[in-house]
């Protein structure tokens, strides 16, 4: 009988952190190419950067970084600064050519970000695997994290 209990409690943890993975930040079935055109079109009419936001619904890491973004501090200042793009890269076999345009940030793992000028260039991008413990990042850390990355982008844009 107490098999037969841990086994139906690890099916039931399973089974919710499946659908809590198919029900994350990152759309799937996006077309993540498009997303990004438009979000540059939509940048090059703010003249505000492209926030790439790299990552997958699997990856606990990913969801706190999502979940960070949303906390009010953040939330201001990611829409003040920046045009936002989420791609998602599945099993590290999604999108790698978006990846990789835009300097491999996702090469130390993800979450991973990348800043890029509405003309296309990069002002920044994770290389160390930067936020790739989110987790361990308060809403605090996170917005510290992007407060810089924000001064970063806007040195290497002049």
């Amino acid at each position: 009988m107490l098999i037969k209990r841990r086994l139906l409690l690890l099916a039931m943890a399973l089974a919710t952190t499946l659908a809590t993975a198919a029900t994350g930040p990152y759309d799937e079935s996006a077309d993540a190419h498009k997303d990004v055109q438009r979000a540059f079109e939509t940048a090059a009419k703010s003249q505000r950067p492209v926030l790439v936001i790299f990552g997958a619904n699997w990856c606990g890491d990913c969801r706190a970084l999502d979940t960070a973004l949303k906390s009010q501090a953040n939330a201001d200042l990611i829409a003040k600064e920046f045009v936002v793009v989420k791609v998602d890269v599945g099993n590290f076999n999604r999108h790698l050519d978006i990846a990789e345009r835009y300097g491999n940030a996702i090469k130390k793992g993800i979450p991973a970000a990348a800043v890029v000028s509405p003309k296309q260039e990069l002002l920044y991008t994770t290389r160390g695997g930067e936020l790739a413990n989110a987790r361990k990042m308060s809403d605090a850390g996170v917005y510290e994290f992007f407060r810089d990355v924000v001064a970063t982008a806007a040195k290497a844009g002049k």
